[in-house]
C-alpha cells in the first residue's frame, strides 16, 4: 500500500513539475515585456500650476518671431487674482501630460466653460465677420484681455467693468485704419465721446449708457436685423431699459402709435436725438435743443414724401417759419416758442386727442406758459400762417391785407422810382449840356473791347458763382445747370477772343502800341502813390499830377492782363480736365479749381471796390464817366485827373482857339495821351 502510495505520489511530483515548467513560459515572457518597456518619466502624474509655471513665469518665453510671435508667460500674481485664479492651468490646457509638449498643445477653446457665451457670440456680427475672414474682427482676448489676467466686471480694473467698456470697444471702433476693412466708420467712437452719455461715464457715472448698454453683450447684430436690440422697432424699449417714464410717455404718443402699427415713416428716440452724438437739451449743438427743435421736426414735416404717402399738412414748418416764433428762432432767439413748447416732447398728440396740448380747450393753458393772462380770445391769433389754406374769417382778412399792400408797395415804390429816374435824366442832360464832353478819351476800337470785356467778364462772374452757391438765386436765372455752363463756356471763350484780339491790337494798331507804351509802369508812378498817400492823408498840400494814365488805371490795367490769363488757363484745365488728366497729376486739375475760384473772387472784389469807384462814387466822376460809352470826357475833368498830358487838351475841339479843319479831324480821330506828353505851366497852376 506504501508504495502504491509512493508511486502515486512520485508521479503526481512528476505531473507539478511538468505543468510548473509550461506555466513559467508566460510569466517569463511578460516579464521581458516590462523590462522591454520604455519607463514612463516620473512627472506622468497631472501637471500643477507650479510645474507648469517653471518655465512659463519666465518674462522672455516666447515662440515664433516677429511678427507673429506669440509670448508664453504668465504673470503668476495676475492669474491667481484672475477670475480664473481657481483653476489649474491642465483645466483649459487638458491635452497637457508632460514635459516637454511634444506635440504642441492645442489652444483652450472659452466654448468649453462658457457655451452659452459662445452661442450667443456666434450669433452676432463679430463671428460672422471672423468667418468671412475678416482678421480684425473681435474675439474673445480682444474684449476681455489676456485670459490669465481676466477681472469679472464688477472690478473697476476690468476691460468689461461698465466705465472701461468705451475703451475697449473704441480700442477697434475708434482706429479707422481697423474698421476700414469692415466698411464701418470709426466716426461713432468719438462721437460718442462727446455725447452726453460718453462725458457722464468720463465723470465718474456708473448708470450712464455704454456700447453694451444699447448694443449687447456677446450677440451683437446689426441694426437690420429685427431682433437687434438697435432695430428700429427695439429702440424705444432699449432706451427705455434706462427712460423708463419717456418710453411710456413715448409709446402713448402719436409716434409710438404709428411705431406700434409698423408705420416705418415714425420717428423713434435716435431719429430726433441723435444715434452717438446724443448731447443734452440745454447744449446748444444738440438736434432737440431749443434753437434746433424746429430744423429736427423739418427733417419730416417739411418732408413732399410723408405729406404725400400719409396725407399730412406739408406745410406745417414755412407756415411756423412765416410766423413771429419762426422768424424770431430764426434769427437765434432761444426763449421763442418752438414746436415742443406748444405740441409737447415725447407725449406728441393730435389736436383731436382731448389729452392733447393743443386741443382747443387746453390751449389757452399752453399759451399760458409764456403769455400770462392767456384766454379764449388770445388763442384765435395764428400760429402757423396758413395764408389761403383756410377759409375763416381772420385768415380772409390777413390775406386781403397781404395782396393790397402788395400792390400799394409796387404802385408806390415804382411811382417814386420812375419819377426820380424822370428827374436824374433831366439833371443829367443839363449836367453833360453844362458841361461839354469835347475830349476824345477812348477810340471806337477800345471801347469795343472795353465792352465785350466787360459783359464777358460779368457774364463769367454771375455763371460761376450760380455753380458755387447752388441755393442762391443766381442758380434759379439760369433754369438750369445745362444753361449755367453752356453760358458759362460762351463767355469765357469770348473772353479769351477779346484778349487774344488785344493782344493783336497793342502790336499792331499805332495806338494800341502807344497805349501800350503809355500803360508801362515807371518810377514815377511809385512817386506818385507816395504823393497821392500823404496828399489824402492831409500830410502834404501838393496834389499828386498824372500823365495820361495814372498808377490807379496802369494797376488795374496789368491786373486785367494777369487775371485773364490765371482765369483763361485754370478754366481751360477745368473745362478740358481729359487731355489735362493725360499731362498732368490729377491733382493739378483741384489746384485749378481751386485757383480759378479764389481769383475770381478777387477780381470780383477788385472791380467792385476799385473800378466802379473811380468812374462811379468818386465825386469827380459822379454819377459816371461816360468814357466807356461814347469814349469822351470833359475838358475841366481832364484837367484835373491828367494835368501833365498837355497835348490832349488842345487838340480837343474848341479847347482853345479854333483849329484847322484838319486838326480838328485828326483830334476826332485820336485818342488822349496819343502824343508826347509834356508839361504846360498854365495847366500845372490851375
Amino acid at each position: 500500500m506504501d508504495l502504491v502510495r509512493t508511486g502515486v505520489a512520485a508521479k503526481r511530483g512528476r505531473n507539478s513539475v511538468k505543468l510548473g515548467g509550461w506555466m513559467a513560459i508566460p510569466v517569463l515572457l511578460l516579464t521581458g515585456i516590462a523590462i522591454a518597456a520604455p519607463k514612463e518619466p516620473a512627472n506622468s502624474a497631472k501637471m500643477s500650476n507650479e510645474d507648469c509655471l517653471t518655465c512659463h513665469s519666465d518674462p522672455a518665453l516666447a515662440k515664433g518671431a516677429d511678427p507673429k510671435q506669440v509670448h508664453l508667460h504668465v504673470d503668476d500674481a495676475k492669474f491667481k487674482a484672475s477670475t480664473h485664479g481657481s483653476l489649474a492651468c491642465t483645466d483649459c490646457h487638458t491635452d497637457i501630460k508632460a514635459f516637454p509638449h511634444d506635440p504642441a498643445p492645442a489652444r483652450p477653446v472659452c466654448a468649453t466653460c462658457h457655451g452659452d457665451q459662445q452661442a450667443a457670440y456666434e450669433r452676432g456680427i463679430h463671428a460672422r465677420g471672423d468667418a468671412a475672414g475678416n482678421a480684425n474682427v473681435a474675439k474673445c482676448q480682444d474684449c476681455h484681455g489676456n485670459v490669465h489676467e481676466i477681472l469679472p466686471a464688477s472690478d473697476p480694473n476690468s476691460k468689461v467693468a461698465h466705465a472701461n467698456i468705451p475703451a475697449t470697444c473704441g480700442s477697434c471702433h475708434g482706429r479707422q485704419t481697423v474698421m476700414a476693412g469692415s466698411g464701418v466708420s470709426a466716426a461713432a467712437f468719438s462721437s460718442y465721446q462727446q455725447s452726453v452719455h460718453g462725458k457722464a461715464v468720463n465723470g465718474g457715472s456708473q448708470s450712464a449708457a455704454v456700447c453694451t448698454d444699447c448694443h449687447g453683450t456677446h450677440d451683437i447684430l446689426t441694426g437690420i436685423d429685427p431682433q437687434s436690440p438697435i432695430a428700429k422697432f427695439n429702440v424705444p424699449a432699449t432706451c427705455g431699459k434706462c427712460h423708463h417714464d419717456v418710453q411710456a410717455d413715448f409709446m402713448g404718443g402719436i409716434h409710438g402709435a404709428a411705431l406700434t402699427r409698423g408705420n416705418w415713416h415714425a420717428p423713434v428716440c435716435t431719429d430726433c436725438h441723435g444715434i452717438h452724438t446724443i448731447r443734452a437739451p440745454n447744449d446748444p449743438n444738440s438736434a432737440v435743443a431749443a434753437g434746433n427743435v424746429g430744423n429736427t421736426c423739418a427733417a419730416c414735416h417739411a418732408s413732399v414724401r410723408l405729406s404725400s404717402e400719409f396725407g399730412m399738412p406739408g406745410n406745417r414748418v414755412s407756415t411756423y417759419l412765416a410766423s413771429y416764433h419762426g422768424m424770431a428762432s430764426k434769427v437765434g432767439s432761444t426763449a421763442v416758442a418752438n414746436c415742443a413748447s406748444c405740441h409737447g416732447v415725447h407725449n406728441i398728440l393730435p389736436s383731436s386727442d382731448p389729452r392733447s396740448t393743443i386741443y382747443p380747450a387746453n390751449l389757452a393753458k399752453t399759451c399760458g406758459r409764456c403769455h400770462p393772462g392767456a384766454n379764449e380770445k388770445f388763442i384765435t391769433s395764428k400760429v402757423h400762417l396758413d395764408g389761403a389754406q383756410k377759409a375763416d374769417t381772420a385768415t380772409k382778412v390777413l390775406n386781403f391785407i397781404s395782396r393790397f399792400y402788395i400792390w400799394m408797395i409796387v404802385a408806390v415804390i415804382g411811382g417814386m422810382v420812375l419819377h426820380n429816374l424822370l428827374v436824374f435824366r433831366k439833371k443829367m442832360m443839363m449836367y453833360r449840356n453844362a458841361h461839354p464832353r469835347i475830349l476824345l478819351r477812348m477810340t471806337v476800337a477800345q471801347r469795343v473791347q472795353h465792352l465785350v470785356l466787360l459783359l464777358s467778364f460779368f457774364t463769367l462772374v454771375l455763371t460761376g458763382f450760380a455753380l458755387r452757391y447752388p441755393s442762391s438765386w443766381l442758380a434759379i436765372a439760369f433754369v438750369n445747370e445745362h444753361v449755367r455752363s453752356l453760358v458759362h463756356r460762351v463767355a469765357g471763350v469770348v473772353l479769351i477772343a477779346v484778349s487774344l484780339y488785344h493782344v493783336w491790337y497793342v502790336i499792331a494798331k499805332d495806338d494800341g502800341r502807344q497805349l501800350l507804351k503809355d500803360m508801362l509802369p515807371d518810377c514815377k508812378d511809385a512817386g506818385d502813390l507816395r504823393n497821392a498817400l500823404l496828399y489824402y492823408l492831409g500830410l502834404s498840400d501838393n496834389r499828386p499830377l498824372f500823365r495820361r494814365f495814372s498808377y490807379l488805371e496802369k494797376a488795374e490795367y496789368w491786373a486785367v492782363v494777369w487775371g485773364v490769363f490765371v482765369m483763361g488757363a485754370t478754366g481751360l484745365m477745368v473745362w478740358f480736365k481729359g487731355f489735362a488728366g493725360e499731362h498732368f497729376p490729377g491733382w493739378w486739375i483741384d489746384v485749378a479749381i481751386a485757383v480759378h475760384f479764389y481769383e475770381a473772387v478777387l477780381a470780383s472784389l477788385a472791380i467792385l471796390v476799385w473800378h466802379l469807384y473811380a468812374v462811379i462814387f468818386d465825386p469827380d466822376a459822379y454819377p459816371m464817366n461816360w468814357a466807356w460809352f461814347d469814349g469822351r470826357m470833359s475838358i475841366e475833368h481832364y484837367r484835373r485827373e491828367h494835368p501833365l498830358d498837355t497835348l490832349a487838351v488842345p487838340r480837343a475841339p474848341g479847347a482853345f482857339a479854333p483849329a484847322s479843319q484838319a486838326e480838328g479831324e485828326m483830334a476826332e480821330n485820336q485818342p488822349a495821351g496819343a502824343f508826347n506828353s509834356g508839361v504846360e505851366p498854365s495847366i500845372l497852376t490851375k
